[in-house]
């Protein structure tokens, strides 16, 4: 039977009553059993992607959580920058009053840390003593370290913490110590050794309850502090050193990344206080990266001289994806819409340089092919919200890659020509359906963010433009034409901004975890899905309202292909694409599903 812990850190919305249908963080109570019921999601922990750090960097350290935190120091060259981090973005503070890399940090926020041991700037390479405490706007020097060192770890608070190991050595260099001291908020005390000298480890914990694993060698070897005494318990499933990691206790820890030697590593692993548990690992792997957090929201920054952040989710949601029916006619950059078990699919590029004009219905089965446009295309602005309606708006036809200005209305049998564009466009987005859709970006001008609305018979260029110009977002819209969401595109590079049109203006909102161009979306405002799409991925992520949460990835890399228009938070439906050639593969979509848990009153 659950207990309390089971579900502590959710946000459980309470209901007196009973309910015949409890949505996902639900508390009630069952009069017919005398029963309390929590509804929780079937879920798998991951990472996403966060942004990057301001300067790219490794050899630093951090202190603090997932949504408050601080890195400081690193190299090369050595560096006294600090930034500090509030869930969102990263921001340069106060520096250090020496710069140091392969130093140590603990803390519990981005207002309260301790930096301490490293190597110097000058004289170069030095190991150093040297320990500062961190109040939220300045470093203040205190009390140094009984010992040099530098590849040690740390954990704790600004107040109470661990200095574990690392090497005494110019440089980093040997001797390698098993030394330990404590800090009490003013001073330094030698306690007992670890059984292993070693540098490079991942720690976590406290002064009284602590672990640290892996490190040089690589080693795989895992020792648990009780206040006293290092004891060695379970080892992890990879040996490897410049982990990062995190934690609450000797019971609770998260490693990440390392080096094993080459190459890097992306392995996560978590600790229950027994074993180690391989986890999914990092989107990027790397080596000298800071680490902080808990088991369950950790973050990772920087290493490899990178930028690179990363946001860990304990149990986050994911859904499913299964194999559908093929297509008939294998195509990349189709237009597209309806429903998992209702869908559209038209036009495309087949290969060769020639464009399709080709019209699919999907039963929820299969494929089966049915009357073609009148003008074959690529790239068009899908607005596809049913099976039985939808509109196919501008796009390129080959061979020539001519754009094409005109539009045709579906009516579930045919296509019929209606009034064209104002200005033709190669890779828009479009939303809504034949009687009121939204076009926009394309790359006739480069990028434009040109915005036309359609009202059954005419469009109408709007004086709202986009916040940011795009193209390559032919399937990265859904929703209305008074709701709609747009996300992704390119400008040279990709990218991962979203904005909300409400029927007469854009509003940008928070980013894709991941940016790209040549995916589908499905769904809208407020629940849709992005999916897919260049660089070759499977990412799939889904919008709340509000946000991006990366949810389980399509079974194969798909970019360039087509997609389903609405139901994106309970179904949806991928099909076509590119992977080296064009791809007839479909993919159906179900979202994460819930469990009941029974609280039995005694």
């Amino acid at each position: 039977m659950a207990n309390y812990k089971d579900i502590v850190g959710t946000a459980v919305r309470n209901n007196a009553g009973n309910i015949p249908t409890a949505e996902t963080g639900q508390v009630f109570f069952d009069s017919t059993n005398l029963d309390f019921k929590y509804q929780f999601p079937n879920t798998l922990s991951s990472w996403r992607t966060g942004n990057n750090l301001n300067t790219a960097r490794d050899q630093t350290s951090g202190a603090g959580t997932q949504d408050s935190s601080v890195v400081f120091g690193g190299g090369p060259p050595v560096i006294a920058l600090n930034e500090s981090y509030d869930g969102t973005s990263w921001t340069e503070v106060g520096d250090l009053n020496t710069g140091r890399r392969g130093l140590m940090g603990a803390g519990s926020s981005n207002t309260s840390a301790l930096a301490f041991g490293g190597n110097l700037v000058n004289p170069p390479n030095a190991a150093s003593a040297a320990n500062e405490t961190w109040n939220g706007s300045s470093w203040t020097e205190v009390g140094d370290l009984n010992t040099t060192r530098v590849f040690a770890r740390g954990t704790g608070t600004n107040t109470a913490a661990l200095a574990i190991g690392g090497a005494t050595g110019s440089g980093g260099n040997p001797p390698i110590t098993a030394n330990t001291e404590t800090w009490n908020g003013s001073t330094w005390t030698e306690v007992n050794d670890l059984n292993s000298a070693r540098g490079n480890q991942g720690t976590s914990g406290t002064t009284t309850s602590a672990l640290a694993f892996g490190g040089d060698g690589p080693t795989a070897a895992n020792e648990s502090w009780n206040g006293t005494n290092w004891t060695e318990v379970g080892d992890l499933n990879t040996a490897r050193l410049a982990l990062g990691g995190c934690g609450t206790s000797n019971t609770s820890a998260i490693g990440f990344g390392g080096n094993r030697p080459p190459p890097n590593s992306a392995r996560t692993e978590t600790w229950n206080g027994s074993s180690w548990t391989e986890q999914n690992d990092l989107n990027t792997a790397r080596k000298y990266l800071a680490g902080t957090g808990t088991q369950a929201a950790a973050l990772c920054s920087g290493g490899n001289n990178t930028s690179h952040t990363e946001e860990w989710t304990q149990n986050a949601a994911v859904g499913a994806w299964a194999t559908g029916g093929d297509i008939n006619t294998a195509r990349y950059v189709p237009g597209g819409g309806g429903s998992q078990t209702a869908g559209l699919m038209f036009g495309g590029q087949p290969g060769g340089g020639t464009s399709a004009n080709n019209t699919e219905l999907y039963n929820g089965t299969s494929w089966t092919e049915v009357n073609n446009l009148n003008t074959a295309r690529e790239r068009s602005g899908p607005a596809a919200n049913s099976q039985t309606a939808a509109l196919c708006i501008t796009g390129v036809v080959y061979p020539g890659a001519s754009l094409n200005a005109a539009n045709e209305s579906w009516n579930g049998t045919s296509w019929t020509e209606v009034a064209d564009v104002n200005t033709a466009r190669d890779g828009p987005f479009g939303i809504g359906t034949p009687s009121a859709a939204v076009i926009g970006g394309g790359s006739a001008p480069p990028n434009m963010n040109v915005t036309e609305t359609w009202n059954g018979s005419a469009w109408s260029t709007s004086p709202a433009t986009l916040n940011t110009g795009r193209k390559d977002n032919e399937s990265g819209g859904a929703g209305t034409s008074t709701a709609g969401i747009i996300a992704g595109g390119n400008n040279g590079s990709n990218y991962a901004q979203t904005e909300y049109w409400n029927g007469s203006a854009w509003s940008e909102q928070n980013d894709l975890n991941t940016a790209r161009t040549g995916f589908a979306m499905s769904g809208g405002q407020p629940a849709a899905l992005a999916m897919g799409g260049n660089p070759d991925t499977g990412k799939t992520e889904n919008w709340n309202g509000s946000s991006w949460t990366e949810v389980a990835d399509i079974p194969a890399t798909k970019r360039n292909h087509g997609g389903s228009k609405i139901t994106a938070d309970t179904s949806a439906l991928v099909f076509g694409g590119y992977n080296s050639t064009a791809v007839a593969t479909t993919f159906e979509w179900t979202a994460p599903t819930t469990s009941t848990v029974t609280f039995t009153a005694s």
